[in-house]
C-alpha cells in the first residue's frame, strides 16, 4: 500500500479515494493520538483533530445518508444538529439536551423497550423517529438494516468508542477510518474502542499523509 500526500489530492480525486464498497455500508471514523489517545486533557476528541482530519471529517459527513453516534458522545462533544439526519443511539432513551430542538425529522432516537425516556421521547420525535429494537440491549445488526430500509445507505458513525466497540463486536462495521495526529499525550485517556474484548482482523485500503498525520481506511473482518 503506497502512502499518499492528501495535498496532491482535490476535491473530486479525495471523494473517490473514500468511496464506499458496498451497500448498505458502515464506516466509523475516529482521531487519535499516536500513543492511541482519543481525546485530550480536556476528555475530548475534537481537541486533537486538525486541518487534515477535519478534511476528511467534512468529505465523510458530505458522502454520509446519515450519522449514527451514541448519547454519551453527543452530549459530552456538544454535538450541534448536523446537516444529515442523526441517529442517537442510548439505552435510556434520552435525546441530548442539545437536540431536543431539533427541526421535526432530523433526530431519530435508537433505543430499547426498558428505555425510562422511551415515552417522553416517542412524544417528542413521534413513534416514526422512534426505533425500539431491543428489550435492554440496542440490536445494532437491525439498527443498520432499519436505516438502509430507510434509504440511509451509507452510514457513518463518529462513535463514541463504547458504540464502536458494541458495533464491531456485533458484526455490521465494514470499515474504520482512523486518523493518527502527530502527538503523544501520556495520562489515562480512552482509546478509540472500549467496553468489549474483540480480536477482528483489519485489511488496509488506503493510506495519506499531511504534515505528519496519517489518514487510513481499513476494511474491517467480521469478529469471530
Amino acid at each position: 500500500m503506497e502512502l499518499v500526500g492528501m495535498r496532491d489530492l482535490d476535491d473530486e480525486a479525495l471523494a473517490a479515494a473514500y468511496a464506499p464498497r458496498g451497500e448498505p455500508w458502515l464506516r466509523v471514523n475516529f482521531v487519535s493520538t499516536v500513543d492511541g489517545a482519543a481525546q485530550d486533557g480536556d476528555g475530548l476528541s475534537k481537541s486533537i483533530n486538525n486541518a487534515a482530519d477535519k478534511r476528511v471529517f467534512n468529505l465523510l459527513r458530505r458522502q454520509a445518508d446519515c450519522l449514527v453516534v451514541g448519547a454519551g458522545t453527543l452530549r459530552a462533544e456538544g454535538y450541534d444538529v448536523p446537516r444529515l439526519p442523526l441517529v442517537v443511539v442510548s439505552r435510556s432513551g434520552q435525546v441530548p439536551e442539545g437536540l431536543v430542538g431539533a427541526p421535526a425529522g432530523r433526530v431519530t432516537m435508537a433505543t430499547v423497550a426498558s428505555a425510562p425516556h422511551l415515552a417522553e421521547t416517542t412524544a417528542l420525535l413521534g413513534s416514526e423517529n422512534t426505533l425500539v429494537l431491543g428489550e435492554d440491549e440496542v440490536d445494532l445488526v437491525a439498527l443498520k438494516a432499519e436505516l438502509a430500509q430507510r434509504g440511509w445507505v451509507d452510514q457513518l458513525s463518529e462513535g463514541g468508542p463504547h458504540l464502536f466497540g458494541s458495533m464491531v463486536a456485533a458484526g455490521v462495521v465494514d470499515e474504520l477510518c482512523h486518523t493518527i495526529v502527530p502527538r503523544l499525550i501520556g495520562g489515562a485517556h480512552l482509546r478509540i474502542m472500549a467496553g468489549v474484548d474483540v480480536d477482528v482482523a483489519l485489511e488496509p485500503v488506503s493510506l495519506l499523509e499531511q504534515d505528519g498525520t496519517l489518514l487510513g481506511r481499513w476494511l474491517v473482518s467480521p469478529a469471530g
